[in-house]
C-alpha cells in the first residue's frame, strides 16, 4: 500500500514509517518548500528519492527511481527524465532535508540500552572526517584541492564533524563544510547537543583549551586524549594515580596509564594521557575512565558504515554546492532511519546489545523493501521489529572482539607497497592490560 497518484514513488519501503508521510509533508510546509501546484514530482516524492539515492549509492537518480517505481507496475507512474529529477532537486532545495535531519537526529537509545551510559552518563564521542565531491570547477573554487610540491591532486573534500551516541552509534547532531576550516570549526557548532549527563570523547585534535572549556560551558563531561608534548602542572594528587591540573579556566584531572597489548607476535605498549572534568575520583576512578577512552572508537565505525557500507568509498554526485548539502543531508537521515530500525529491533529482545546488530544486513533488508515499496504503511499492529529488525536479528553478531590494531593503509597506491608497509592480517588471541601511572602522593 502506497500512497495515491503521483505520490506513489514517494517511499521508502519499510523505513517509511520512521520518515512518514506527515512529518514530510510538515516539513515541507515549515520550510516553505511545498509545492504550489501539483507537478508529476511532487516535493515529498523528491524527499523520498533523495534519501532513496543514500541507500542506493551505486546508482545514478534515473536508476534510482527505476528502483522506487518497481513494484509499481499497476499504478500510473509518470516517466521522468534526468533533467526533471535535477529541476526537482533543484527546487525543493536544502532546507527540507536539514529541517529532517534536525528531526531524526539523537541517540536512539532507552535507559535499559547496553552499552549506551557509563556511570549514569550517555556515551558520545566527536570527530570528524572527509568526503570526496566531484572535481567541478564550482567545487574546487569553493573547496579547493589537495597539493603537494608537484601539483595538486585528488577530489576536492568537505569535512563533516559528527556527534555520535558510543551505545548505538546514532548521530546525534552533525557539521560539514570546506575542508581548509578544520573539524574543531565544525566540532564547535555540535555544543547545542551537549549538556549534563552526557560525557563525550575526544582524540587529540579537539583537546585545546578553548574546545574543552567550550564543551565544561555546556554542563556536559569530558574525556580528551592529550598529545605528548603538553605539559599539564600538577596541582594535587589523588590515590587512584590521577592528579589536577588546570586548562585555561577549567579544572581537570589528569590520568597518565601504559596501555600494553600482548599476543603470540609480541607485545605493544603505548603512553596514553587523559584529561576529564569529572574531578570526583572516588566516582570515577582513574582506571574506569582508562577503560571507557576506548569506546572512542564506535564514531570512526560510524563513519566506515557511512563511507564504506553505504556509498563505497564513491565520490558524492553533486556538482554544486547546494546539492552537496542536500546529498549530505540525506546520506546522514538515511542512515539515522537505519540506525533507529536497528535500535528498535534490539529493543525488543532485552539484554541484546546494539553492537551485536549487523549495518550491512539492516541495508541490504532496507533496499529489498525499496524496491519491493513494502511495508510502507504500518499494519493496525505494531511489530517494533518488522522485516528489517527481524533481519538483524537473525543473523546477530558475536559479541565484539577486543580491537588491537591502530589505523593502517590496507589498499596502498602501489600494489607492490604491501611488503614494506608491513600490515599483519593475521588474527590473534590478544590481552589487554592497562596500568594507571601514579607518582607518590605529596603529604
Amino acid at each position: 500500500m502506497v500512497a495515491e497518484g503521483v505520490f506513489a514513488p514517494g517511499h521508502l519501503g519499510e523505513l517509511t514509517r520512521i520518515v512518514p508521510f506527515e512529518m514530510v509533508d510538515a516539513i515541507l510546509t515549515e520550510t516553505g518548500a511545498r509545492q504550489r501546484r501539483l507537478r508529476k514530482l511532487p516535493a515529498r516524492v523528491v524527499v523520498y528519492l533523495l534519501l532513496a539515492a543514500a541507500l542506493f549509492e551505486e546508482c545514478g537518480y534515473l536508476a534510482v527511481w527505476g528502483k522506487l517505481t518497481a513494484a509499481l507496475d499497476s499504478l500510473p507512474v509518470p516517466k521522468v527524465t534526468g533533467a526533471g529529477l535535477w529541476d526537482a532537486r533543484t527546487r525543493l532545495g536544502v532546507r527540507p532535508m536539514r529541517a529532517l535531519f534536525d528531526l531524526l537526529r539523537g541517540p536512539v537509545s532507552a535507559v535499559r540500552t547496553g552499552g549506551a551510559r557509563w556511570k549514569g552518563l550517555l556515551t558520545v564521542a566527536i570527530d570528524g572526517t572527509y568526503l570526496d565531491v566531484p572535481d567541478s570547477p564550482v567545487n574546487r573554487a569553493r573547496l579547493g584541492k589537495g597539493s603537494n610540491q608537484y601539483a595538486t591532486s585528488g577530489y576536492p573534500q568537505i569535512c563533516l564533524t559528527a556527534l555520535v551516541a558510543c551505545g548505538t552509534r546514532a548521530v546525534i547532531d552533525a557539521a560539514f563544510g570546506p575542508r581548509s576550516r578544520g573539524e574543531t570549526v565544525y566540532g564547535e557548532r555540535l555544543m547545542r547537543s551537549l549538556h549534563s549527563g552526557v560525557i563525550v570523547l575526544l582524540d587529540r585534535g579537539f583537546a585545546t583549551n578553548s574546545f574543552l572549556t567550550a564543551v565544561a560551558g555546556t554542563d556536559a563531561a569530558f574525556l580528551a586524549r592529550l598529545s605528548a608534548i603538553r605539559k599539564p602542572p600538577v596541582l594535587a594528587r589523588y590515590n587512584d594515580g590521577s592528579f589536577l591540573s588546570r586548562f585555561g579556566a577549567v579544572e581537570v584531572r589528569i590520568i597518565e596509564c601504559e596501555v600494553t597489548i600482548a599476543t603470540t607476535a609480541g607485545r605493544h605498549t603505548g603512553l596514553y594521557r587523559l584529561a576529564t572534568n569529572l574531578l570526583d575520583h572516588h566516582r570515577y576512578p582513574a582506571f574506569d575512565l582508562a577503560r571507557l577512552y576506548h569506546e572512542r572508537w564506535e564514531v570512526e565505525s560510524a563513519y566506515f558504515e557511512i563511507k564504506k557500507t553505504m556509498l563505497g568509498r564513491r565520490v558524492l554526485r553533486s556538482r554544486t554546492w547546494a546539492g552537496i548539502a542536500q546529498e549530505v543531508y540525506a546520506l546522514l537521515s538515511a542512515y539515522q532511519a537505519l540506525r533507529i530500525a536497528i535500535a528498535d529491533a534490539t529493543g525488543t529482545v532485552p539484554g541484546t546489545d546494539p553492537d551485536r546488530a549487523s549495518f550491512s544486513i539492516a541495508l541490504q533488508a532496507a533496499r529489498d523493501q525499496t524496491i519491493q515499496a513494502a511495508g510502507v504503511v504500518a499494519d493496525t499492529a505494531i511489530d517494533l521489529a518488522g522485516a528489517i529488525g527481524r533481519a538483524v536479528l537473525d543473523h546477530l553478531m558475536p559479541a565484539r572482539r577486543l580491537r588491537v590494531s591502530p589505523r593502517a593503509v590496507k589498499r596502498p597506491l602501489s600494489r607492490y607497497a604491501h611488503k614494506s608497509l608491513k600490515v599483519d592480517r593475521r588474527t590473534y588471541r590478544a590481552t589487554l592490560s592497562i596500568d594507571i601511572l601514579q607518582s607518590p602522593i605529596s603529604p
